[in-house]
């Protein structure tokens, strides 16, 4: 059979060649650190900014507030940073589920502390065990997320307007659960407020977490690249995948000597960096993760490929709910207490601020649950550096601000070069 010039042209391009006239190439991406650094630059170049800026930001961020107070980067003060950025950084993760479908929640503040007022009536004032109490709040918040989900897809009715209506709705709730006590304090000794406030790593544990997850980087790593070479795709070397998990051990492992130095690592903050990890993988490994991508991309092309869009919304919805709550749960073990500013002041908008700083679209379609740790780190660190500057909140809410807007446009630009690339 006669092969024509456009099945030799094809047969180049899937050798590797970029284009007509191109010598063919064994892989697109040559091996070792020269390969892995020629496709970081291409993603720049496309507009693919990833973590980046935000780490470039957390850096500067870092290296200001030191210079300005020694007493920044001291192991007291990042264990202090890393324990206070749990709860927000919790509902951020939320709000991460919800902007990678296209939509938003404004009433995550409402719910955490709605949750939190549940959680204190009920285990204070009623008597019921913690964990009964901590189930009751959970599933009224996802109760709140399937009925956002609803009115959403049954009546058309866009998130911003029906959760901008939560937010009034469940503060006036929590206010009216609280009573004319208006607030309730949670017992010093109970398990809640152990974990959040006086729960620690053990060293010899924590060493051994970062030993596990580097192991683990590298298995994962590995099963992904043989995939990949099986279906004909180039993949990362093996020496590239020894690189990157042998770099987490020494940068984990330096994080908690240096936190260990103080008190260590909190358990909370554990918690929060398993739910990060366990949301990463749900997105980035599963088909339901694939599917809130392609709807946040583009809901029809979604809808026309066969996923069930009302059902992946739902179940945005339902998480963002869901760990709104966990979020103001871990809040009121912090303070101890549920009050009626509980889930007020800046949660809100820090808990959105934190998604969209951390790299989320406000586009949809793009983002992941990294956003949240990253986002969260960001907006407390400037909280935190300000703080010990002796300044008040006025300048921490201009400088947050002004972090937030940077974000934006920085999405806003890359989303141009994304289309100008034809990645969008």
């Amino acid at each position: 059979m006669t092969r024509t010039a456009g099945d030799r042209e094809r047969d180049r391009r899937r050798a590797g060649a970029a284009g007509p006239g191109e010598p063919v190439r064994e892989s697109v991406l040559p091996p070792g650190p020269r390969g892995a650094l020629s496709a970081v630059t291409d993603r720049l170049r496309g507009g693919d900014l990833g973590i980046a800026p935000v780490l470039a930001g957390l850096i500067v961020i870092w290296t200001v507030m030191q210079i300005l107070n020694p007493i920044f980067l001291s192991s007291a003060n990042l264990t202090n940073l890393a324990l206070e950025s749990v709860p927000v950084g919790v509902i951020a993760l939320g709000v991460v589920c919800v902007l990678l479908v296209g939509q938003i929640d404004l009433s995550v503040g409402s719910i955490s502390g709605l949750s939190a007022a549940v959680l204190a009536v009920l285990l204070v004032d009623r008597g019921l065990p913690a964990w009964v109490a901590v189930l009751a709040a959970v599933l009224i918040a996802v109760a709140i997320g399937w009925f956002y989900a609803q009115v959403h897809n049954r009546l058309g009715v866009p998130s911003f307007v029906t959760t901008l209506a939560g937010l009034l709705g469940f503060l006036g709730l929590q206010l009216w659960v609280l009573g004319a006590k208006g607030s309730i304090n949670l017992p010093f000794d109970s398990g809640l407020v152990t974990f959040a406030q006086l729960s620690f790593v053990p060293p010899w544990l924590a060493y051994t977490l970062v030993a596990l997850g580097a192991l683990a980087l590298y298995a994962t790593g590995h099963t992904r690249a043989g995939e990949r070479r099986r279906a004909g795709l180039p993949a990362v070397s093996r020496r590239m995948l020894v690189l990157r998990s042998l770099g987490l051990l020494a940068g984990l492992g330096t994080a908690v000597w240096y936190l260990n130095r103080d008190r260590g690592v909190g358990w909370i903050f554990v918690l929060f960096l398993a739910l990060v990890l366990t949301l990463h993988y749900v997105l980035a490994r599963t088909r339901f993760g694939k599917a809130m991508y392609a709807v946040g991309g583009n809901a029809e092309a979604a809808r026309r490929a066969g996923i069930d869009v009302t059902a992946v919304l739902t179940a945005a919805f339902v998480l963002c709910a869901t760990l709104a709550a966990l979020g103001g749960i871990l809040a009121a073990a912090r303070l101890a207490a549920a009050n009626q500013s509980s889930g007020g002041g800046d949660v809100n908008l820090n808990a959105i601020a934190a998604a969209v700083i951390g790299g989320t679209s406000l586009f949809g379609g793009r983002g992941s649950a990294f956003a949240a740790l990253l986002g969260v780190l960001v907006i407390q660190s400037i909280s935190s550096g300000l703080t010990l500057l002796n300044l008040d909140s006025a300048y921490r809410f201009m400088v947050t601000g002004a972090v937030l807007l940077l974000a934006v446009a920085l999405d806003s630009v890359a989303r141009r070069s994304r289309v100008a690339h034809g990645r969008a």
